[in-house]
């Protein structure tokens, strides 16, 4: 990954993982997202709407660090970047992709689980990968543990972050960034409370600051 974009990673601390079922939601949530403090969006390709809400989002908030999540495939890829995605996140390693994503320039941080797969992602050159599902395959210990022979790998976990657990995980400085839905739960986007989503956006940006004091 770009070195500026991992430091922009970095500042912001928590990286909200938005799954929209509805672009016409997307600037609401943008504008929550903005006033709370954090000026991100992992937005997911689980559903239809998800490259017209990265195109939205792109637009709208030209600040905000925009990229695309759950991306499977090599076209997937192609079509977030095309939207405007920043940078390509995927839940698994698939070299495939990971391959498309480094020959096309685009900033790509692939899944890993274990070392066998953290090994693949150096191999081709990353020091920044996605740790999921973090707490079910073992959380901060786990990182830890393999951080010492993979000296070099920094990590995004996600998957079962919540701000119970988020402020141990930034205090930790193998952690550039947490991935986190809390604060953009699909109930309070369907029920278009945007004002908890910027007080719940708020109180995470504050763990970031605490934790990295």
């Amino acid at each position: 990954m770009y070195e500026d974009l991992k430091k922009r990673f970095e500042e912001i601390g928590i990286i909200p993982v938005v799954v929209l079922e509805d672009a016409k939601d997307a600037h609401a949530l943008g504008e929550a997202l903005m006033k709370g403090g954090l000026p991100a969006a992992e937005v997911t390709f689980r559903t239809e709407a998800a490259e017209e809400v990265i195109r939205i989002l792109s637009k709208d908030f030209p600040d905000m660090l925009v990229g695309a999540g759950t991306v499977l495939t090599c076209e997937q890829a192609d079509r977030a970047v095309a939207a405007g995605a920043k940078f390509i996140v995927a839940p698994g390693f698939n070299p495939t992709v990971v391959k498309h994503c480094l020959e096309k320039g685009y900033p790509v941080t692939p899944g890993v689980q274990t070392p066998g797969e953290m090994e693949q992602a150096m191999e081709l050159g990353l020091d920044f990968v996605k740790f999921f599902p973090a707490e079910p395959a073992g959380g901060l210990p786990m990182i830890k543990a393999v951080a010492a022979p993979y000296s070099k790998l920094r990590f995004m976990p996600t998957g079962g972050i919540n701000k119970e657990n988020v402020k141990d995980y930034l205090a930790y400085k193998k952690i550039v960034a947490c991935g986190g839905t809390w604060m953009v739960k699909g109930d309070l986007i369907a029920s278009g409370d945007f004002a908890k989503i910027e007080e719940l956006t708020h109180e995470a940006a504050e763990i970031v600051k605490e934790a990295r004091a």
